[in-house]
């Protein structure tokens, strides 16, 4: 059943949610195709409800309390974990490698699930470990679709480059060349900077405002096969973009 008001109420939030400070009513009605009465009336309501906040002296609009506490109840409920678990257990049975789920916090990862598959080593991306993201896939996954400006305020300097090898990433340029080539190939890798002998393979998990609010990893040895490689690449792609539909609430996700 079709339900215009709704679709365009959810339009206006949406689009709230993605704007970097409160925009005009007119912006609203021009960038979603509304004629303005009705965006106004559709503000209005919002605003009575609390979903969006106006402020008079600029004639703009922003999301309101409503909206944030909403927002809240969704972290309450570790949407993450509870929808990443599946999409991470259906890969590694389909793989037979050991993956992992994890988060951005500052610059470091928090690793949200880990899920061994049998008989693989231990790792040390045990749920709830704190690792350096420049040295891992996961966080290099992240690290690249952030805007360059939070990059640098992450990494101002040498001293925010924990060193593990003499591979290991040192400097900002460096740092930015490498997410130059995650972006350019769709995946971070990272080869024993972690645990020697062991390699990763990542893919960031986006939200509705193209976000990276997690991602997926697989690892594996070292020393496998070019072709084994491009199908890790492949389920990890694939686990990560499921795991996006979920987050962002659209249907058509591949059930693990």
């Amino acid at each position: 059943m079709s339900a215009p008001a709704a679709h365009q109420t959810l339009a206006i939030l949406r689009h709230l949610s993605v704007q970097r400070g409160p925009v005009t009513a007119a912006s609203i009605a021009a960038a979603l195709g509304l004629p303005r009465s009705t965006a106004y009336r559709l503000l209005g309501v919002l605003e009575e409800h609390g979903f969006v906040l106006h402020f008079p002296e600029a004639r703009r609009y922003g999301i309101g309390l409503a909206a944030f506490e909403m927002s809240s109840g969704f972290s309450r409920q570790e949407p993450l974990t509870r929808l990443g678990g599946p999409v991470l257990a259906g890969l590694v049975d389909r793989l037979g490698e050991s993956g992992h789920l994890a988060v951005l916090h500052g610059r470091d990862v928090i690793y949200l699930i880990e899920e061994r598959a049998p008989r693989r080593p231990s790792l040390v991306s045990d749920v709830g470990v704190r690792l350096p993201s420049h040295l891992t896939a996961s966080g290099l996954a992240m690290l690249a679709d952030l805007p360059k400006a939070q990059v640098r305020a992450l990494f101002p300097d040498a001293t925010a480059f924990a060193q593990r090898t003499e591979q290991t990433v040192g400097s900002y340029s460096a740092l930015a060349r490498r997410l130059v080539d995650v972006r350019a190939r769709g995946h971070a890798t990272e080869d024993g900077e972690v645990t020697p002998g062991l390699s990763s393979v990542a893919v960031a998990v986006h939200d509705h405002a193209g976000w990276p609010v997690a991602s997926i990893a697989v690892t594996f040895d070292s020393d496998v096969g070019e072709g084994v490689v491009d199908t890790i690449v492949d389920g990890v792609g694939a686990a990560a973009a499921d795991l996006s539909r979920r987050v962002q609430g659209r249907p058509g996700g591949t059930r693990a």
